[in-house]
């Protein structure tokens, strides 16, 4: 039997060859693929924003030391038990200037409608380094206790002895030789002055004249002239001492707000909210989970804040049902409402105790303010 003929010649097999168009089209994958291996490790110029933890105003917080203790506390004053949630959001940032994300974790993000894709420079100020963003942040959640606290007893009826304070002098200041830190500024043109707003009045209205000042300094009260400066701020005219205010709180209760490794003004409303409920009989929020967010003044004003979209899919993952909202940040909130939050306006303190007191009567809250186009 034979399996092989040697004298039989055997043809070699023709390779097919592959057509054109396939072989462009491989040609062309493998260098997306190569660029794309090339631009993920490519520095970017972007952060990614992200729901960050939620803490209830009305519960417990981590300590420095470890240990868990009231996030509100008040001594001097009778308090009362309290239920549910009044919760306050932040936001968490991806990448800093010594790490950006990478591009393929950037378009990840753009698809993600919990997320928000932000230039750095936003976040990040150029020059400004961590250490200084993190000092300022502090100093900004330091100043948002105070006016909070300051917003909660105005309303329950206590005199919060406020007092503006020079806290520094800028460059090139009209009050340099004249103010120095440390003054309490009194008065201003006869008038007595206790915020900013009502300082920055009487300025405007002198129109360059000399502004006389009663000051206290060191327990002394005297009488100072400033010449403010003339300048353009978003293409209006002003007239600035060249002085950074702050303002001190005389408060006749000691309330103490407990919150580590959380920086910003964003928390002002929703302590004020936690400190009132804190400090009256029943339960402003009838024990529901309510969330929101914003700043606050000493006369109850709601400001806008930053990574609302965020803070509203952080609510909604922590069970809210209700969340306050700045009137200031609605544009952002119309057309970005997760799930099924019902999200009010507020524009003040007593707008969102409004809210909270239709939550807890059952109360028409389709009549309440709302965000809309």
């Amino acid at each position: 039997m034979t399996l092989f003929d040697n004298d039989v010649p055997v043809e070699p097999r023709t390779r097919r060859r592959m057509p054109r168009g396939m072989t462009a089209g491989i040609v062309a994958l493998a260098i997306a693929l190569v660029v794309l291996l090339v631009i993920t490790f490519l520095p970017t110029s972007y952060v990614i924003q992200r729901p960050g933890p939620v803490y209830n105003t009305l519960g417990s917080a981590t300590a420095a030391d470890g240990t868990e203790v009231p996030l509100i506390s008040v001594e001097g004053a009778d308090t009362y038990e309290t239920a549910g949630a009044l919760d306050l959001l932040t936001v968490q940032v991806v990448g800093n200037r010594e790490r950006t994300p990478s591009w393929f974790e950037l378009v990840l993000a753009w698809f993600n409608p919990s997320l928000a894709v932000v230039p750095i420079d936003q976040v990040f100020p150029e020059g400004q380094t961590t250490e200084e963003r993190n000092e300022e942040s502090s100093a900004l959640m330091v100043d948002s206790q105070h006016e909070a606290t300051a917003a909660a007893l105005t309303e329950l009826g206590y005199d919060v002895g406020a007092q503006l304070v020079v806290y520094s002098l800028v460059d090139d200041s009209a009050a340099t030789g004249v103010l120095e830190e440390g003054d309490v500024i009194l008065a201003a043109n006869g008038e007595d002055v206790t915020d900013v707003a009502a300082l920055r009045e009487i300025v405007n209205a002198a129109d360059g004249a000399p502004v006389e000042l009663a000051i206290s300094r060191d327990g002394e009260e005297q009488t100072v002239s400033v010449s403010p400066k003339e300048t353009t701020v978003d293409g209006e005219t002003t007239w600035l001492l060249g002085v950074t205010l702050t303002t001190a709180y005389d408060f006749p209760i000691d309330v103490t707000i407990q919150l580590n490794n959380v920086g910003g003004p964003s928390a002002g409303m929703m302590f004020a909210l936690g400190i009132i409920d804190t400090l009256t009989p029943g339960e402003l929020n009838d024990g529901e989970t309510v969330a929101g967010t914003g700043t606050i003044t000493a006369d109850g004003t709601v400001g806008p804040i930053g990574g609302i979209r965020q803070k509203m899919w952080g609510a909604l993952d922590a069970g809210a049902d209700w969340f306050l909202a700045p009137e200031a940040n609605c544009d952002e909130v119309v057309g970005h409402v997760p799930g099924d939050l019902q999200v009010f306006s507020v524009g003040t303190l007593d707008d969102a105790l409004d809210v909270l007191e239709a939550v807890r009567e059952d109360g028409d809250l389709e009549a309440l303010p709302t965000c809309t186009p």
